[in-house]
C-alpha cells in the first residue's frame, strides 16, 4: 500500500507500459513532429535551462518519439535515449535520419532503477525527461538512479504539465461581461483538488484510442525525491503559449486564451 507521503504509485508500474505500447503508433502519427506544448514551451525552455554544450553526454528518459532527442543531437550532444515502449523506440529510430551516430536508443522502463544504472554510473553530463514525469507511476527509482548516473554538478531538466493548473481535477472557464461599457471575456482555471497525490485516466489527444495513466503530484512531492537524492533546484520556468500559434493542435488551443496561467513548468535540478 502506498504511503500518503510517497510520490510513487508502484501498484501501477506494470500497467503503464502496455498502454503506451498500444498508443505509441497513434501518438507518433499524430504529433510525431511535436504539438504546440512541445514546440513552443517544453523544448525551447528545456533547451534554455539545459545549457547544452557540444560533446556532452545526455540521458533522455521516456524519450517517446525522440523529437527532443534529435534536437539535442543536432546541437552536438551524444544521447542515450530510453523509453519503455518498443514501438516508440522503433518509430524514433526510423525518424532519425540525421546525427544517428550520436544517438543510442534503448528499451528501458524509467521505473527500473537497476536497468537505468546499467547505463553506467557517473557517465552523463546531463539528463532530461520531457513531458513525462506525470506519466510515470514511480519517479523515485528514476531520480535515485539519475543521481548516480550524473557526474558531480550534472543537471537534470524536466518538463511537465503544471501540477497547480493543468493536472487532475481542474475546470476551465470563460466569463463574459461588461467593464466600462465594453464587453470582455475572462478565462481561468478552477482547481478543486491539489494537495494529495492521486492517479487518474484521461485522453491527452481527444481522438486517441484509449486513455492513458496520469499521476498527479503536488509540487512538493515532485521535488522532494530530488532533494532527498542530493539535487538542488536552480532553474524554474513557467512560460505561457504565444498568443498566436501556427496551426495549433486542439490540446493547446484553449491555453492561448488563458494568458496569465502557465500550462507547463520546466525545472532544472542540479546534483551537488
Amino acid at each position: 500500500m502506498r504511503s500518503e507521503l510517497s510520490s510513487d504509485f508502484p501498484e501501477y508500474n506494470g500497467e503503464t507500459a502496455p498502454v503506451w505500447e498500444r498508443l505509441a503508433g497513434y501518438w507518433d502519427d499524430t504529433i510525431g513532429e511535436g504539438d504546440g506544448f512541445n514546440k513552443y514551451i517544453a523544448m525551447p525552455w528545456s533547451e534554455k535551462l539545459l545549457e547544452l554544450k557540444p560533446g556532452e553526454k545526455v540521458l533522455d528518459i521516456a524519450c517517446g518519439g525522440a523529437l527532443f532527442t534529435r534536437r539535442m543531437a543536432a546541437l552536438g550532444a551524444n544521447i542515450v535515449a530510453v523509453d519503455h515502449s518498443s514501438v516508440f523506440i522503433e518509430r524514433a529510430k526510423k525518424r532519425t535520419t540525421e546525427n544517428a551516430d550520436r544517438i543510442d536508443y534503448r528499451v528501458i522502463n524509467a521505473t527500473d532503477k537497476d536497468a537505468l544504472l546499467s547505463l553506467g554510473r557517473r557517465q552523463f553530463d546531463a539528463a532530461v525527461c520531457s513531458m513525462s514525469i506525470m506519466d510515470i507511476a514511480s519517479i523515485e527509482p528514476m531520480i535515485s538512479a539519475v543521481s548516480e548516473l550524473l557526474k558531480p554538478g550534472g543537471r537534470f531538466v524536466f518538463s511537465s504539465l503544471h501540477p497547480s493548473f493543468h493536472s487532475g481535477e481542474v475546470e476551465y472557464f470563460a466569463e463574459t461581461g461588461t467593464k466600462d461599457g465594453v464587453y470582455h471575456t475572462e478565462t481561468g482555471v478552477k482547481v478543486t483538488r491539489y494537495a494529495e497525490p492521486y492517479h487518474y485516466l484521461a485522453k491527452a489527444l481527444p481522438a486517441q484510442p484509449e486513455p492513458q495513466h496520469y499521476f498527479h503530484r503536488p509540487l512538493n512531492m515532485i521535488l522532494r525525491p530530488f532533494f532527498d537524492c542530493g539535487f538542488v533546484l536552480d532553474g524554474l520556468e513557467e512560460p505561457q503559449l504565444p498568443a498566436e500559434l501556427d496551426n495549433p493542435k486542439a490540446p493547446v488551443l484553449g491555453w492561448t486564451k488563458r494568458r496569465s496561467i502557465p500550462p507547463l513548468m520546466i525545472c532544472r535540478m542540479r546534483l551537488m
